[in-house]
């Protein structure tokens, strides 16, 4: 039999070369191993957020605090903060540096509780199912979230989303074709979304059918439709309608209106007024 003295140091050997294998060859998939956590995704603290802070141990230093236009708060020892566009981890630790470095508390612990968001909000207007500010909960909100958030773009509205903001400092706008970017599989126009960022969906392009049609009225321009398709939309010709001699009144570029005679796959352009005459026979 093998003695307790024996077998106590080859133990010990054993865990040693155990251990210094894993330092060596396993290193690096322990690292990779440990959760990632994602900075992206954490709330960014804007102008209106108000908070509520505080350190342990430190009950004279709890304040509930609205954050200013400029993106600053000010806090008792310390002064001013600038805490707009911080993570709330971001924010406790730079606060809890200032109270250490300022010799206020030797070893602080800060929490920032959210209790209302005001800041970081996108205002989204024009034909949507429900219009309004929203808040971006998380920083890597996108285009499509927004639109979602809405209850996404009315039966009335247009495919086209026209988007403004300011990056970088300056103004910019653009016009996004929703539909073309979901067909086309590309997320490159699904943009990420800050506060003050305004979307508008405006009226979807419409044009008006009348004379001897089935249902004469105002109708959805639809994408590469002919005159052949409006013609259906409208429900087809009535017993007296004829497809000679169709008309369409159209607004030309120097605001004049003009009459054309269409051929049936010509392409319907918003605002054209189509117009079926009776057959004379």
């Amino acid at each position: 039999m093998y003695s307790v003295k024996a077998i106590v140091p080859n133990l010990l050997r054993l865990c040693r070369l155990v251990a210094l294998g894993v330092a060596a060859s396993g290193g690096a998939w322990a690292a990779t191993e440990q959760p990632a956590v994602d900075r992206s995704a954490e709330y960014l603290l804007g102008p209106g957020d108000v908070i509520r802070i505080s350190v342990f141990q430190s009950p004279d230093l709890l304040l509930e605090t609205r954050v200013s236009e400029n993106g600053s708060i000010t806090y008792p020892l310390i002064g001013n903060v600038k805490v707009g566009g911080l993570a709330l981890s971001i924010a406790e630790a730079k606060l809890a540096k200032l109270l250490k470095d300022g010799g206020f508390v030797v070893q602080p612990q800060v929490s920032i509780l959210l209790l209302q968001i005001r800041g970081n909000q996108v205002a989204v207007l024009g034909q949507v199912n429900r219009p309004g500010r929203y808040p971006l909960e998380t920083a890597n909100t996108r285009l499509s979230d927004m639109l979602s958030l809405a209850g996404g773009i009315a039966a009335s509205g247009s495919d086209v989303v026209i988007f403004s903001g300011v990056r970088d400092g300056k103004q910019i706008r653009r016009e996004i074709d929703i539909a073309s970017m979901f067909l086309r599989g590309d997320a490159q126009d699904d943009l990420a979304l800050k506060g003050g960022d305004i979307l508008y969906v405006h009226r979807a392009p419409v044009f008006y059918i009348y004379g001897e049609v089935q249902r004469p009225g105002v109708f959805r321009v639809e994408r590469d439709m002919t005159v052949m398709q409006a013609l259906a939309s409208g429900g087809g010709l009535t017993q007296k309608g004829t497809q000679r001699g169709l008309r369409i009144h159209r607004r030309g570029p120097d605001g004049k209106a003009q009459i054309i005679e269409p051929a049936l796959d010509e392409l319907v352009q918003p605002n054209d007024v189509v117009y079926v005459k009776e057959s004379i026979f």
